[in-house]
């Protein structure tokens, strides 16, 4: 089993598509956690996966562990019961927000699952981009980093000079005994999703002493803007851009679909802080919901605000 985890934005669902349509990637069974009530990533994933069941809204660490449990068991039951094909190994992708601790030790205390299952790595994300800021004030970052046993620098093509040399010595400084590789839009030899170091056999030990419930402080939170009926562009466009110029360190994540007027697929679009990455029209929509729905990750910033400016922007572009 693969436990793959990072912050908010760090590229995971990027790295688990391609490495899914690797030949190495094939025969997995994927469960995804995430932070919101509408599901984003697990639709961009099941296009490569048919396996893929999303645990709620939850954080994997905090309110959802007994879910995990179940999810695995309901994978393995379905296996032999020919519901689902058979998969060779399961890959689980964490909440940007989780502590992975608790999930590692769910593995212990749970000897049905313990029996069934092996962790056999975890592979931390890390964006050279914010990832050193976030480090200084996100403790469930900081654990992500602790207790990995492979770090996987992201965005590296994206950060300033200099940036991902004093991201991995920070990482270093965190977790001297984990391997370091750095990954441009998921693009990572597929081993490093499968097999373990040479000399972390007692790594184990190391992470199950480890053991942190997760709380989410800092004002964290996620909300859900829908709509039905297409949407200009340059409303939403502009929307995002007054958002990150007045709040960009507090805009932790923004990431969804938008239905965009003139567009025959949807347009995924996905913010970080005050990073916006280029918008990406796909050939068709993952599933029959067409309207919008984009999932927002803030720090103190209040859904009713983000609402109504989306509204104002909106507004005055008709009046154009």
């Amino acid at each position: 089993m693969t436990v793959v985890t990072g912050f908010l934005g760090a590229g995971k669902t990027t790295l688990v598509r391609r490495f899914l349509a690797t030949p190495e990637g094939e025969g997995t069974a994927v469960v995804i956690n995430e932070f919101g009530s509408v599901g984003i990533d697990d639709a961009l994933v099941r296009g490569a996966s048919d396996e893929v069941t999303l645990l709620g809204n939850g954080c994997l660490c905090c309110n959802t562990r007994s879910d995990l449990q179940v999810a695995l068991r309901n994978l393995v039951a379905e296996r032999e019961h020919g519901k689902v094909p058979q998969f060779k190994r399961i890959l689980i992708e964490t909440s940007g927000l989780a502590d992975p601790g608790p999930i590692l030790q769910t593995f212990a205390t749970d000897r049905a699952l313990g029996a069934e299952f092996h962790v056999e790595v975890v592979v931390t994300m890390v964006d050279a981009v914010g990832g050193l800021d976030t480090l200084g004030w996100s403790a469930e970052a900081r654990k992500q980093v602790i207790l990995a046993d492979r770090l996987v620098v992201s965005k590296t093509d994206l950060a300033g000079a200099g940036a991902a040399d004093r991201l991995i010595n920070r990482l270093r400084a965190l977790n001297p005994r984990a391997s370091i590789h750095t990954a441009v839009e998921g693009d990572l030899d597929p081993r490093c999703l499968l097999e373990s170091d040479a000399g972390l056999a007692d790594s184990g030990g190391a992470r199950s002493g480890f053991i942190a419930e997760a709380e989410h402080s800092d004002g964290i939170t996620s909300f859900v803007l829908t709509d039905k009926a297409p949407l200009p562009w340059d409303a939403f466009a502009r929307t995002m851009e007054t958002l990150i110029a007045l709040r960009g360190p507090d805009l932790l994540r923004v990431k969804g679909f938008l239905n965009v007027a003139g567009c025959k697929g949807p347009v995924v679009v996905q913010v970080v802080q005050h990073l916006a990455h280029p918008p990406v029209e796909l050939a068709a929509w993952p599933d029959k919901d067409h309207s919008s729905r984009v999932v927002f990750i803030t720090r103190n910033i209040p859904e009713q605000q983000v609402r109504d400016l989306l509204d104002s922007v909106r507004a005055l572009a008709t009046l154009g």
